[in-house]
């Protein structure tokens, strides 16, 4: 009887180079999600295969930024094929995802002001693909709610390292029960409901690692905030960057 392939993805980090794969390939990660913030998807996309080898497999994805900065909901889509810029409706989004035959994922669900409740799931259950129940900076509290949400639905859960720093790189995944070579596969496993482990690491050193992703929010949501606000002019995703051409006009919120 031959031993059974499975495919660990690290579901959601937000940083790529060098000593990223390095970390991931020592952690046993097959795959990277990769969706960095305020990224247009053909340049998360053009690093994704930069960095993608046989032992490391880098998909682009899209963490996007819906509703205002008064009123976000993040939404993860993985298999685009066209870029869709944060700051439209969560209604717009979801249409998009469709449209692209994307799997939409939602990532760390309730935690903070930042994302899909409980409610917003169950409203939208068909349309989601999967709930993340593991996201290495989400307090334990939001892990399970996320656990929770996905058993009271009946969606699949996954689990990421969320990794903004490079140390958080592999500190939780998904174990997927199938070969994963490519992000047709993924998407399909995903799309499918393929069976799956979410997994992370324990003890000290992971919570450190939690905690210090943590605390990263902080500069995140001053520094980071006043620079792109203040600083670097509009978004690359903003929807009414030329780049997409006024496709998005209809569900701007701005």
């Amino acid at each position: 009887m031959s031993a059974t392939t499975t495919t660990r993805v690290d579901m959601h980090v937000k940083i790529l180079d060098e000593r990223v794969v390095s970390r991931a390939k020592a952690r046993g990660i097959d795959v990277l999600v990769y969706a960095p913030h305020f990224v247009r998807l053909p340049d998360a996309r053009a690093r994704a295969a930069r960095f993608s080898d046989d032992d490391l497999l880098v998909v682009p994805a899209r963490e996007v930024f819906t509703g205002s900065w008064r009123d976000r909901k993040h939404v993860l889509a993985v298999g685009l094929s066209d870029p869709v810029p944060d700051f439209i409706t969560l209604d717009g989004a979801f249409a998009e995802f469709d449209r692209q035959g994307a799997a939409t994922l939602v990532p760390h669900p309730t935690f903070l002001t930042v994302s899909l409740t409980a409610e917003d799931v169950a409203a939208r259950r068909d349309d989601i693909d999967a709930v993340e129940t593991y996201n290495t900076k989400a307090l334990p509290r939001d892990n399970r709610r996320g656990r929770d949400i996905a058993r009271e639905t009946g969606l699949p859960g996954f689990a990421s390292s969320y990794a903004h720093l490079r140390g958080t790189v592999g500190e939780a995944w998904t174990e997927f029960d199938r070969d994963i070579d490519s992000e047709a596969d993924l998407v399909a496993a995903l799309r499918g409901g393929a069976e799956r482990r979410v997994v992370r690491r324990t003890g000290v050193s992971h919570g450190f690692r939690g905690a210090a992703e943590f605390a990263h929010l902080g500069y995140e949501n001053t520094w980071g905030k006043i620079d792109r606000l203040l600083f670097s002019g509009m978004e690359p995703t903003h929807p009414n960057h030329i780049a997409y051409d006024g496709r998005f006009d209809d569900v701007s919120v701005y």
